[in-house]
């Protein structure tokens, strides 16, 4: 159980928390959600022990493991399955004890550790991780250092689900991937056996994976039952009732402030007046909700086009001499909400380079509208922006020639206020930097607007605001997220990449979300027989072998100690008065050996029967 009571914390001389405490029972899952810049980070860095607090405490069980996503995986020569292996600390050490331990007793107390973590079906797990994460087999052989840092993210998440602690902290992991591990993050939170706190402005997961919110507003903690969508009903009713006990205060405070106005200087009615005002005194003020300032997006106009903006025939492209995608036929007309749906790697990137004109079609027939204008939105532009600059010196930069009043009501429209648009680019939070990359990218009235994940670091008010925008935007709209609510509210339309080309979806993303989870296995019809279970792919089998050696191993290693301990207990001289103490301690160790080995059997067994299940497909 993690206990959070009366902490106090300030940054700066800003207090982020004032007293604010919370319980989070054992084994739940629960969100963590609150405006950017209120503090959940840091509250993050508090319960880790990385800070000190002012004042309160945070408490945890004795010996709890407190795991979070590292900043990277290193840039290592280590392949990303020995990576995440490495993350289980104590079987890493069991592991490199085993091949050196000489002890009897030693050796039998570190195969039964083994046994009891279910060490020797790590490797299993580790690659159904990265597997999830969208890492195929032969990438997981790679070295660390063959990947982008975005990737090298998801290494660090796998390492740290795969090391399995007993309180996880994940801050804003779905921020690293696409649609499908996304999806995946969401089941495997569900099935994860120990306490998990996840800061996230993602409404699908947080709607799919917890059982509660944690909500950080007014530097205090108030924790609500049930998923996201259920907090933000009772958190609205709790703010309405609060508003309408306001209103009703105010009255009568109204009344009683009336009656003494109008006959304090009477003296018949003096005492009456004095006993209402002592009633005004005592009366603790019930204060309105404040709402905060209300986030919004506001995009320029296009004019209108005639009808197909782009059009292609039978197009293909790529990059050099290699072909990505293929057989294009596509139209997309200014009022189409389009989203992109498909695995990472199967083209969505380029595609989007292609619709933007910054890829040339390498073959077949694209025609555009004379007068289209493209605007195009993706996340290594928010790492491009100039960090030296402010937001207005950028818009100067794109618009010299508008005054300063126009450009900061800009910057106001995009929910960049006057103290933002002055501030360095480096010293704004990363949802205010999305914001400045999403105004520069509808500077000029798009017809045309590509968005590849646009909500990473965005708020929960601020994706909200986003559908409201793009919901009334007159332009085309073409959407890459991971964010299952932006796409279920905004996008008509499906295109499914894959298989080196892009075709219409016919499903919805509800029969979408199915088929990535049923990990694409068709269902198969009433009427048909059961299909044949597909054999094991060749590392599969490779590893199944293995799990079966290195059991089989054990259990050689593990009989012999047994037969020299039995030597050693078949000696009469042991069983002499003067040495008793020692008989009784060989004993233990060959009752350590004994349990040990009936362990090792039992996996050795169940290796056996799994291979021979794989073999006999």
């Amino acid at each position: 159980m993690l206990r959070i009571q009366d902490i106090t914390y300030s940054v700066e001389g800003r207090p982020l928390f004032d007293g604010a405490s919370a319980t989070i029972p054992t084994g739940h899952k629960v969100g963590l959600v609150g405006r950017n810049g209120t503090g959940k980070t840091t509250l993050f860095r508090l319960i880790k022990g990385e800070l000190s607090l002012e004042g309160g405490s945070i408490s945890l069980p004795s010996k709890a493991r407190i795991g979070g996503i590292a900043q990277e995986a290193p840039a290592s020569d280590v392949s990303l399955i020995d990576t995440v292996l490495a993350a289980d600390t104590e079987r890493a050490a069991l592991m490199a004890e085993a091949e050196t331990a000489t002890d009897p007793a030693r050796i039998a107390e570190v195969q039964t550790r083994l046994a009891d973590i279910d060490a020797w079906s790590a490797e299993a797990r580790a690659a159904s991780i990265l597997k999830g994460l969208g890492f195929d087999e032969e990438a997981q052989q790679r070295p660390c250092a063959d990947f982008s840092g975005g990737w090298r993210m998801r290494v660090a998440l796998a390492a740290v689900l795969f090391s399995e602690p007993d309180l996880l902290l994940l801050d804003e992991p779905t921020n690293y991937l696409d649609l499908e591990g996304a999806l995946w993050l969401e089941a495997y939170l569900v099935k994860y056996p120990h306490t998990v706190i996840i800061i996230s402005h993602d409404r699908e997961l947080l709607n799919r994976s917890v059982g509660g919110i944690l909500h950080l507003e007014d530097r205090g903690l108030i924790y609500y039952g049930g998923n996201y969508d259920q907090f933000a009903r009772q958190r609205a009713a709790n703010r309405a009732n609060q508003a309408a006990a306001a209103k009703k205060q105010e009255a009568q405070r109204a009344h009683l402030q009336a009656f003494v106005d109008r006959f304090k200087a009477k003296a018949s009615k003096a005492k009456q007046a004095q006993s209402r005002v002592k009633m005004l005194e005592k009366m603790e003020t019930i204060r309105a909700p404040e709402d905060a300032a209300r986030t919004v997006f506001t995009f320029p106009e296009p004019e209108e086009l005639s009808p197909p903006i782009i059009a292609m025939e039978g197009g293909s492209v790529g990059y050099g001499d290699k072909v990505i995608l293929s057989r294009l036929n596509l139209r997309i007309d200014q009022d189409d909400r389009i989203a992109l749906l498909g695995k990472n790697g199967e083209g969505k990137s380029t595609l989007s380079k292609l619709l933007s004109d910054r890829l040339k079609p390498m073959s077949g027939k694209i025609t555009r509208s004379g007068k289209l204008r493209i605007g195009f939105f993706a996340q290594h532009q928010v790492d491009e922006l100039y960090i030296d600059e402010t937001p207005l010196q950028h818009l100067q930069r794109e618009r010299p020639e508008e005054g300063q009043a126009k450009l900061r009501a800009r910057l106001a429209g995009f929910g960049l206020g006057a103290n933002q648009a002055d501030t360095e680019v480096r010293r704004l939070s990363g949802g205010q930097k999305a914001r400045l990359s999403l105004l520069l990218a509808t500077l000029d009235a798009p017809h045309l607007l590509i968005l590849d994940e646009p909500t990473n670091h965005l708020d929960i008010e601020s994706r909200e605001a986003l559908v409201e925008a793009l919901t009334a935007y007159t332009g085309a709209v073409i959407l890459v997220s991971h964010d299952m609510h932006l796409l279920s509210l905004v996008a008509d339309r499906l295109w499914l990449v894959s298989k080196g080309t892009v075709a219409p979806y016919e499903g919805d993303l509800a029969s979408y979300r199915a088929l990535l989870l049923e990990k694409d296995k068709p269902a198969p019809k009433a009427s048909s027989p059961k299909p044949k279970p597909k054999r094991p792919s060749r590392d599969a089998m490779l590893a199944l072998r293995s799990e079966a050696r290195k059991a089989e191993d054990r259990v050689n290693k593990l009989t012999e100690m047994k037969d020299k301990l039995d030597i050693k207990l078949a000696d009469p001289e042991l069983y002499e008065v003067e040495k008793k103490d020692e008989a009784r301690i060989w004993q233990a160790k060959h009752a350590e050996v004994m349990e040990a080995l009936e362990r090792a059997e039992t996996l050795w067994m169940r290796a056996l029967e799994k291979l021979e299940k794989a073999e006999a497909l």
